[in-house]
């Protein structure tokens, strides 16, 4: 993968500015909405069980999220997800949670037997729930565990028949036989809510204009974490608040000559 293909699939979304419509969590709406933009693609968050269909097939890609969960957004969700399925639109899931309690298992679990999902986003930890091997997790964090987690990715993939992207210190892209290790980022993302939210709705920005699943991630991840980089350089020492207007003005600023600068990535 030459880091120009990437570079060009980040020109993609800002030329065709595609319509990802979220059904995302409560807490990251607002964020997720003003991140999209940002970055040139088209936020939209339909969530009635009555209109999510129409929104789905017209959509150039569709992301699903449980951070806050009810039965009728779940509703929605596979509704949505079926009506994508359908006019072959990609799905991205973000099963937030799953493992911290078992309504959140069952649920992440249920729309992957119900949704063909094209890509799913999380840490080790929701990940490895989701295809039930046990995994520590605390509230909505990944917690401690042993375990290998490329081979994680890798087994998760082979079992749900999707790209899984795994988050972390370094993130992993896998479709069960094509591996990639994404290095990028910076630790204050973990102190403002939604980041990683918001990854995924990034993923389905790129998802919605590559069909080359693992491009569009290691695009996506790539092109965030450079995103993060320089937000954080710019806001050292003033805190998440201001890392975070930062990084939203950073999600419109970082080019194309930055993702063949400076993105890392490597196969394994």
């Amino acid at each position: 993968m030459e880091k120009n293909s990437l570079a060009e699939t980040l020109q993609k979304v800002r030329e065709v500015n595609p319509l990802v419509h979220n059904i995302t969590n409560v807490v990251v709406t607002n964020f997720t909405a003003n991140g999209l933009l940002a970055l040139g693609a088209s936020p939209v968050m339909a969530y009635a069980a009555e209109e999510v269909a129409d929104m789905a097939k017209i959509a150039s890609s569709v992301v699903l999220n449980i951070g806050t969960l009810n039965p009728q957004t779940v509703e929605s969700m596979i509704i949505a997800g079926k009506a994508a399925n359908e006019a072959n639109v990609p799905v991205i899931f973000d099963p937030v949670g799953a493992g911290a309690t078992s309504y959140r298992t069952v649920t992440a679990q249920r729309i992957m037997k119900e949704v063909k999902v094209s890509v799913i986003r999380g840490n080790a930890a929701e990940i490895a729930n989701v295809v039930g091997e046990k995994w520590e997790i605390k509230g909505v964090d990944a917690g401690n565990a042993e375990g290998n987690v490329i081979d994680i990715a890798i087994n998760a993939a082979e079992k749900m028949n999707c790209v899984v992207v795994i988050t972390g210190k370094e993130d992993i892209v896998s479709n069960g036989k094509t591996t990639y290790l994404v290095a990028g980022g910076h630790p204050i993302l973990t102190k403002v809510t939604g980041t990683g939210c918001l990854l995924t709705s990034v993923i389905g920005a790129f998802a919605g204009v590559d069909k080359d699943l693992i491009r569009a991630s290691v695009a996506a991840l790539s092109f965030y974490g450079i995103a993060a980089e320089k937000a954080a350089q710019k806001t050292a020492e003033m805190g998440p608040g201001s890392f975070q207007i930062e990084f939203l003005n950073q999600l419109a600023l970082v080019s194309s000559e930055d993702i063949v600068q400076h993105s890392s990535f490597r196969q394994v």
